[in-house]
């Protein structure tokens, strides 16, 4: 019975292919942009959380923010309020695990003939800890290569392949401004932060020899910065209450005054842009749904036609003994079969055009197996949806008006 329902609707669609094709188009492009937008947005979401996967979890920076000298107050890391005496305390802290207390810069490496302007860290060893930073090969730098204040680095992937290529840059020395560092091992590839920024375009060294030796800082004993780590993600909270309470008994600020520091909690960072770029692909999706609709109006306006133009027919059924139902799930039959037809050409069309956007603007686009099957299952539902009113018209035909009908 089924199958005699479609093969009877099949044979009523091909006998206007152009009007079933321009209903089917509909869908094709309503599907279609489902998918696109769905792989757009679930990209986005993939490369937000590959980027927080990369800084590290549970992860809070604490910064300078302003010192008063002489009744003169200077701006937001203008003169270092944090020490590294503030960063052992810290350490002791319970709701902590590690605390790296850092100098940041830039400077011009040279190796042989090859050069490259890159980031700078001063870095303890407790730094890869923090960031969860793997050693691709070699070693990492250790807490004697700081009190030495050696001048050892280590690389990122970005800097290794400017300066050596495919040579093992473990065990060469190169220059950073002007002054001869060993290179003792090479980092694991990290990607893009949130700013964008290459987080794989980095040299650590110690932070000692940056102190001294390469960015010859006026307060060896201060650090613009410190990256902490909480013991876990239900810490969050109690870490960044004892850290401010700590950092302000230290600095002997009074209640109502301002820090001379800042705390910013980096997972709530990672949160809301991971929050923003789902909220964005559900609106992608929202409006491309949007699309979905007007096909599915489309369906109902020429089934609606083809009900008309085919009164005498559904007449001369139902006075051979067609029952309603049968009227009924033929006309939706048609409907359904559209919808799945242009479901299945507008995934290839979505899908294409992911891939094609996707090589040609280097936007990373995801196409999901659940998206599909979303898009297969709203195509059905339009098609029923959006047949049932014509398909219960024709139904409700009164055979002798049918066959009276010119």
């Amino acid at each position: 019975m089924t199958a005699a329902i479609l093969r009877e609707a099949w044979l009523a669609m091909g006998a206007n292919k152009m009007r079933t094709f321009l209903t089917m188009l509909g869908m094709v492009i309503g599907v279609g942009a489902v998918i696109l937008m769905l792989a757009i947005g679930q990209g986005a979401q993939a490369v937000v959380k590959q980027t927080i996967a990369t800084m590290g979890s549970n992860l809070f920076v604490v910064m300078s923010s302003f010192s008063t000298t002489s009744g003169v107050r200077s701006g937001t890391g203008s003169a270092p309020s944090l020490t590294l005496s503030d960063a052992a305390a810290l350490a002791e802290l319970p709701t902590l695990v590690a605390v790296a207390p850092l100098q940041p810069g830039s400077a011009q490496l040279v190796y042989g003939a090859n050069n490259w302007n890159a980031s700078v860290f001063g870095v303890t060893p407790a730094y890869l800890e923090v960031r969860e930073w793997q050693i691709a090969q070699g070693d990492p730098i250790t807490d004697s290569d700081l009190r030495a204040g050696a001048r050892v680095a280590l690389l990122g992937r970005t800097v290794a392949e400017r300066l050596f290529g495919d040579d093992d840059p473990v065990g060469q020395t190169i220059r950073v401004r002007n002054a001869p560092f060993l290179v003792i091992g090479t980092l694991a590839p990290k990607g893009q932060s949130f700013d964008g920024r290459d987080q794989d375009d980095t040299v650590l060294v110690p932070l000692t020899t940056a102190q001294r030796k390469v960015f010859g800082s006026q307060f060896p004993n201060s650090v613009r910065m410190m990256m902490v780590k909480a013991a876990g993600e239900q810490y969050m909270a109690q870490a960044e209450e004892d850290m401010t309470k700590l950092l302000r008994e230290r600095h002997r600020i009074q209640e109502g005054q301002d820090a001379d520091f800042m705390i910013r909690n980096m997972s709530a960072a990672a949160d809301v842009q991971a929050q923003t770029t789902k909220v964005m692909s559900l609106l992608l999706g929202a409006v491309a749904c949007v699309s979905l609709v007007v096909g599915g109006i489309g369906i109902m306006n020429i089934m609606l036609v083809s009900v008309t133009e085919r009164t005498r027919e559904i007449g001369i059924r139902m006075a051979i003994g067609a029952r309603r139902r049968d009227i009924l799930a033929q006309f939706l039959a048609e409907a359904v079969i559209v919808s799945v037809l242009g479901c299945v050409l507008g995934v290839g069309l979505g899908v294409g055009i992911a891939m094609l956007a996707s090589s040609a603007t280097g936007i990373y686009a995801e196409v999901t197996t659940w998206s599909v099957a979303l898009s297969f299952a709203v195509a059905a539902a339009i098609g029923v949806f959006f047949g049932f009113y014509p398909a219960r018209k024709a139904a409700n035909l009164k055979p002798i008006e049918a066959l009276r009908y010119q």
